[in-house]
């Protein structure tokens, strides 16, 4: 049986609480077994870490110690796989740059702030897009510095009505990469735990999580 474990605290505005409940109850339908931890020191265990097959970081902003960010790291590069979302997943720890590498990259802006936006999928024959069409989103478009690495499977498109220097700007919205023996997958949408009614964001998650499983 898999394992995974989700963190879940920091900034409140993206709902952690609500977030963790719901994918908990995803990954369970899925068979795994799932740890649910408020606090970051649950990264000093590196031998719970070893057994876990998959992290769901939930953590906007916040500060995590030198130590918990090693367990994390030396976890990921070893094996464990990582999923995560929004700013839980890539505006956390915004002064730890080797976070924002194991990651892939960091969120920078959100023009416009709640608007109505595109997601167009790009890589179709992908499994974790397998059969998904392009699909509306009415959240957060993450305008975001990312790794040229990232094997991108989804991005949106920049009208520059909110910023109109961007206009055109094509930015990735769903990417996996490799972080040492590690899979990493993330997703930029899901502000709140309402965005995941919409069928395609839930769907992406729930296969990036089983792809990054270890």
């Amino acid at each position: 049986m898999k394992t995974a474990l989700i963190v879940w605290g920091g900034w409140p505005g993206h709902e952690p609480e609500a977030c963790a409940n719901l994918f908990a109850g995803v990954l369970r339908e899925q068979g795994y077994t799932v740890e649910v931890a408020t606090t970051l020191d649950v990264f000093l265990d590196a031998a719970k870490l070893q057994a876990t097959d998959l992290i769901v970081p939930i953590w906007t902003m916040g500060t995590i110690s030198p130590e918990q960010e090693s367990g994390l790291l030396t976890a990921v590069q070893n094996g464990t796989g990582l999923a995560g979302w929004h700013g839980g997943a890539a505006d956390a720890f915004r002064n730890n740059p080797a976070y924002q590498f194991m990651i892939g990259g960091q969120w920078v802006a959100h023009p416009g702030d709640i608007i109505d936006y595109d997601v167009h999928i790009v890589k179709h024959d992908d499994p974790i897009m397998a059969g998904l069409s392009d699909f509306h989103m009415h959240s957060e478009q993450y305008y975001m510095h990312v790794d040229p690495m990232n094997e991108v499977l989804a991005t949106t498109t920049f009208s520059g009505e909110h910023a109109p220097w961007i206009e055109g700007a094509v930015m990735p919205v769903v990417w996996k990469k490799r972080y040492g023996e590690g899979r990493v997958f993330y997703s930029s949408l899901g502000h709140v735990r309402r965005d995941f009614d919409v069928p395609e964001a839930l769907e992406i998650m729930k296969r990036g999580m089983l792809w990054a499983t270890r």
